[in-house]
Formats: C-alpha cells, sequence, structure tokens
C-alpha cells in the first residue's frame, strides 16, 4: 500500500460582494409590500365573500407573489433574469 501526497484542493478566493444582492432584497421587499397592499385594499370585497369562496383567492394570493420574485433571485444570484 502507497501513501499517497497530500494534494491540497486550488485555492479559490471567495467572489467579492457585489451590489445585486442588498438591491435585490430591497426589491423583493417592495415586491412584497406592493402585494400586500393590493391584497388590503380589496379585503373589503374578498371578506363580502363566502367562505369557499374567499379560500382560493387567499391561497392564491399567498402563492402568486413568488412567481415575480423568481426571476429576481435568479438575477441576485447569477447577474441574468434566466437561468
Amino acid at each position: 500500500m502507497t501513501a499517497e501526497p497530500d494534494e491540497k484542493p486550488p485555492y479559490n478566493p471567495p467572489d467579492p460582494p457585489n451590489w445585486r444582492q442588498p438591491f435585490g432584497m430591497v426589491l423583493i421587499l417592495i415586491v412584497i409590500l406592493l402585494w400586500s397592499g393590493l391584497a388590503l385594499n380589496m379585503i373589503d370585497w374578498i371578506s363580502g365573500l363566502n367562505f369557499w369562496l374567499q379560500l382560493p383567492i387567499y391561497i392564491f394570493a399567498g402563492i402568486a407573489w413568488i412567481f415575480p420574485v423568481k426571476p429576481l433571485l435568479i438575477w441576485m444570484n447569477t447577474g441574468k433574469f434566466r437561468s
């Protein structure tokens, strides 16, 4: 049995910080605030509906905000809006 020489992996320095992450976080907060403001403006109309009509509206409102944020998250990590 021969001993393998200790091979160190090449040193890869961390990526330098960029402006996309903080700017993207601010944009995500703005999207969430706008989406919740839209939902709050519709609350009087929604609350007047039957429970079984409210339920899909609230499920949709709780999930749909993710779709405009997904390209923003990709952009924050890669610099492109599509992976």
